[in-house]
Order: structure tokens, then sequence, then C-alpha cells
């Protein structure tokens, strides 16, 4: 049960065991972070495995010469490109039922739904736009598909999206995750990168909310 544990800890706060990791498997760490994200962007039931703040740090540990960075960008770029390619496929493949299922531990239907509406109101954006917001990464390729999105137009924003997100925070890692002010408050910093991250959102739901309240 311990080891159990320890396991379930490292997946969720690998960001904080990377140092570690990469020290324990070597190149192997490509595949283990290329798994994490694959799953965070492909699943619906897991969008509590670490995102941004796990590319951040990962780009903090190629600057000092834990890993490749252009490896690192290659293969974490290429897992969430397919994790949101199997995520739509889900969707599309399940279709508007889904709707009507419960919420639950593995499951959270009020998210899925934010999501549904923020995809209504921007559409193909949404898959770009979702890549830097925490759940709506996971639930938007997973409506698009509901939604039975055109598969070209899909990819060209699945790419965009995640090239973008993957380079951004990777590389903002390399270039400042090592300064000493943001190393020893790094848990702060990760609580910004998700405040800033849900700004836009919340933004969008202001101005629904102000428009709506002037509709008749």
């Amino acid at each position: 049960m311990e080891l159990l544990l320890q396991f379930v800890d490292i997946v969720l706060h690998l960001d904080k065991h990377l140092e570690f990791l990469v020290q324990q498997y070597g190149t192997w760490i490509y595949a283990i972070l290329f798994a994490i994200v694959f799953s965070e962007t492909g699943f619906v039931v897991t969008p509590f495995l670490p995102g941004d703040s796990l590319l951040f740090v990962a780009g903090a540990v190629a600057a000092v010469g834990g890993m490749d960075l252009g490896l690192l960008i290659v293969a974490l770029t290429t897992a969430a490109v397919l994790g949101n390619s199997l995520n739509y496929g889900i969707g599309r493949y399940l279709g508007p039922k889904v709707f009507q299922w419960p919420d639950s531990r593995f499951f959270n239907r009020a998210a899925l739904e934010k999501t549904h509406a923020f995809y209504e109101r921007h559409g193909g954006k949404t898959i770009v736009l979702s890549r830097f917001l925490p759940l709506f990464r996971t639930f938007a390729p997973f409506v698009a598909g509901i939604g039975a999105m055109d598969w070209r137009r899909f990819t060209a924003f699945n790419l965009a999206g995640g090239t973008l997100w993957v380079v951004s925070l990777t590389l903002a890692g390399y270039w400042f995750g090592n300064l000493p002010v943001i190393r020893n408050n790094l848990s702060l910093v990760v609580v910004g990168i998700v405040i800033v991250s849900l700004v836009p959102a919340a933004v969008g739901w202001w101005k629904h909310r102000q428009e709506a309240a002037v509709e008749p």
C-alpha cells in the first residue's frame, strides 16, 4: 500500500520529483513524460495530472543539462497532439449522450458543460486557448469530437495549440526556471502559472454574463 501511495504521489507531483527521476531513469524519462502529457490530454478522467507546471520544470531541468531541450520539446509536443487526437476520437465515438453521465470522482460534469459553452462561443479557437486552461484542455478536444468538428480543421488547431503550449512553457522554464528567486519559490510560481492560465476563461465568463444581462 505504501509503495502504491508513493507511486501516486510521484505521478501527481512529477514536477517536484523530476530531477530525481532523471537521475534514476536516464533517457527513459522522455517516455515517462510522454506518457504523462499524453494521458493528461488524452483521457477525460485524468485532468488531475500535472501539465503547465510539469512543462515549466522540465525546461528548467533541461537548462542544467538533465535533458536535451530539442528532444524534450519534440516528445512532449507529439504527446500533446496525439493525446488531443485520441480525446477527440473518443468524444466523436461517444457523442452527445455523455452529457447524461452523472458526476463522479472520475468525471467532472460541470467542467464538461463549461467547456462546451466555451466551445460554442469560441469555436475552433477553443482548441488552442484551452491548452493554457487547466481542466478545459482535457475536455476541449472531447467536446470538439462530440460536436463532430471537421477532422482536418481540428487537426490544424490541435497542432497549433499543442506546439504553442509545449514550446512556450518549456522555454519559459529553460530560460527562467533556474533563477534563484524562482527556484526558491517554485510552488508560488506554479500557482501563478495556473492563475494566469485561468485569466482568459474568467474574462470570457464575465463578458458572457454581461452580455446575457443586457439581452431581453
